[in-house]
């Protein structure tokens, strides 16, 4: 099967839904795309009379990045059929119990979003491929150049929205005020964008989430909070709302700032991101690593540091864990490592999902 087009991505969707109903429910997303496409989530698990955790898992976020929809869509269908049929999942050397999966879906409600851009990933798979935002023009001020369309959607979330503020003028944040941009503009204003509005509607339908997934490519990593700098527990007031701070943040190894996260957060966070890349490694050997997402490089506005903040900004929000996962190998023999060939997409796939389903054991 090679890489699915949008259209195949929404229909894996409502098709998954229709097939296995006891144990999944469609969502359809409030807002549809600058080019007015509707998208589909899955919510999986079993019916139990008390309230679950939620875990939202979303993919095909940069348009380039193709295979993050199908690591999602077959992750859902593995677990649906392994569940109805009663049976075990095997990824190579990484295996799961029948108990595991009824225990994972009884446990756990899993929202799974495929495709949050399909704008872009059809722009991508047609006329551009290396294309990465959305295809919203609204702000590229009359510029007839084509990068001057679109916006980095994970660059677009309310956390440390004003970089040029937050950061240290050497910091050199991934994120740009540029419309032209090619990669990663953030927009005029957090959540500017109906996709990320989207992603925040169902963290707010979903109160009981407590993790959360984004998946994108392709550096073998397991991203967790945070990313505007590195993490520290020891100083509460140093954090990302206290404007004190502005202008100090985004540097390694300095003394003027760091973020603050409480030590049992950041030891949740590391040993879930340690089960994960054990479940990846288990399959085929293939080494992923656990790290914050400041050591890949300094950013704001991303999904993973947003759905953690919003705790901080509102106590009343439930607490969730921010995770950004990097699938691929920045080796591969590839013209284009954001789409290896199909045959190799396909046993990352294998990887990934076993990663995950290690993910969620480890949650519950």
């Amino acid at each position: 099967m090679p890489y699915l087009n949008i259209t195949e991505v929404e229909s894996a969707v409502t098709s998954l839904a229709a097939a296995y109903p006891v144990s999944s429910q469609l969502i359809t997303l409030p807002e549809t795309s600058y080019e007015g496409r509707t998208a589909h989530a899955l919510r999986i698990g079993t019916l139990t009379r008390a309230p679950k955790d939620s875990l939202i898992m979303i993919g095909g976020v940069h348009a380039r990045e193709w295979g993050s929809c199908e690591v999602l869509i077959h992750f859902a269908a593995d677990l649906l059929e392994a569940h109805r049929d009663g049976t075990g999942l095997g990824y190579g050397g990484t295996t799961f119990t029948a108990d595991q999966v009824e225990l994972l879906l009884r446990r756990l409600d899993l929202v799974v979003f495929p495709l949050v851009n399909p704008d872009g990933r059809r722009y991508s798979q047609t006329v551009q491929s290396m294309w990465r935002k959305n295809r919203n023009p609204a702000n590229a001020g009359g510029d007839p150049h084509p990068n001057c369309v679109g916006v980095d959607l994970n660059r677009n979330y309310d956390f440390l929205f004003d970089f040029t503020t937050a950061f240290d003028p050497s910091a050199n944040p991934q994120v740009s005020t540029d419309p032209c941009d090619p990669q990663v503009y953030a927009g005029p204003s957090a959540f500017s964008e109906s996709e990320t509005r989207n992603v925040r509607w169902l963290l707010d339908q979903n109160p009981g989430t407590r993790w959360f997934i984004d998946v994108h490519s392709y550096a073998q990593d397991m991203l967790y909070n945070w990313g505007d700098d590195e993490n520290q527990s020891v100083d509460p007031d140093m954090n990302f709302h206290n404007s004190q701070y502005d202008g100090k943040r985004g540097l390694p190894g300095d003394l003027a700032y760091s973020e603050y996260i409480p030590k049992d957060d950041e030891d949740s966070a590391r040993l879930l991101a340690e089960a994960f890349c054990q479940g990846v490694q288990g399959v085929r050997g293939v080494p992923y690593k656990p790290m914050t997402g400041f050591h890949l490089y300094p950013t704001s506005g991303t999904s993973d540091d947003y759905v953690y903040a919003r705790h901080f900004t509102d106590a009343d929000r439930g607490k969730v864990l921010g995770f950004t996962i990097e699938w691929g190998n920045d080796q591969a023999q590839s013209p284009n490592p954001f789409h290896p060939p199909w045959a190799e997409m396909q046993k990352i796939v294998l990887d990934v999902d076993a990663g995950l389903v290690q993910f969620c054991l480890a949650a519950i």
